[in-house]
């Protein structure tokens, strides 16, 4: 099996969702949340260049990979709910990173999740297994109001201070940190966190192969006074420094 084919099979059974980088490695990246996910597909300025939203079946693509779980049949998706769906993903990814930068959004991105929350939102439904069923013939805008309703969930919630981008260099994925310790700083350890790592070693090594100041190779001539007849002590070691 592949590392591709690994984080695929990784994904079926967690949630989240494998993501391809320009350079066409893979990983496995999870949000955290519902909304969040929505964010993997394309955004408002610069993250229009990933737009993957074109048609209404990219959106029903979209829902076997994510927290839902619904095959892509199982919601009836026009071409004006799909532009209200990225309205809704425009405005979430400016709150959420917002507030992982400490601030809290504009008050116009927040009337465009109100509107949205006000539709009937999917409904659950259990299938006799035990496990859960597709919704009944739903549209897409009982689609942006579960969304909606996630999101404002999220942003009032307990975790609303834990939203953040990640850490790696020039990557704006966001997620909300849902571990207890409350440490999580990589859109994926697959990816940013082991970038990270490598350039931190290689910084190391860098440092500890630097080659030595060259001495003069004069020594010191005797004291004059009265701890001349003291032997000089060795100077501090850098690690001491």
């Amino acid at each position: 099996m592949t590392d591709g084919d690994d984080a695929a099979a990784r994904s079926a059974d967690q949630p989240g969702f494998v993501l391809t980088t320009p350079s066409g490695g893979r990983f496995h990246f999870d949000p955290g949340a519902l909304c969040l996910e929505l964010l993997t597909t394309g955004g408002p300025g610069p993250y229009a260049r990933y737009e993957a939203l074109h048609r209404p079946a990219d959106l029903a693509a979209w829902l076997p990979p994510s927290r839902l779980r619904l095959p892509a049949d199982a919601i009836r998706i026009s071409p004006a709910e799909l532009t209200a769906a990225r309205t809704l993903r425009d405005a979430l990814w400016r709150l959420a990173t917002a507030r992982a930068h400490g601030g809290t959004g504009e008050p116009t991105d927040y009337a465009v999740l109100n509107r949205a929350a006000e539709h009937p939102p999917l409904v659950p439904r259990i299938a006799p297994d035990g496990t859960a069923a597709a919704p009944l013939p739903a549209d897409g805008a009982q689609l942006a109001s579960t969304l909606a309703r996630d999101a404002i969930a999220l942003l009032t919630g307990p975790y609303a201070d834990r939203i953040r981008e990640c850490g790696g260099h020039n990557c704006q994925l966001v997620f909300v940190d849902t571990s207890r310790p409350g440490r999580r700083r990589w859109c994926s350890m697959e990816r940013c966190g082991n970038r990270h790592k490598v350039r931190a070693l290689r910084a190391r090594r860098e440092s500890e192969e630097a080659p030595a100041a060259p001495s003069t190779g004069l020594s010191p001539g005797p004291s004059a006074g009265p701890d001349s007849g003291r032997a000089q002590a060795d100077p501090p070691s850098e690690s001491m420094a």
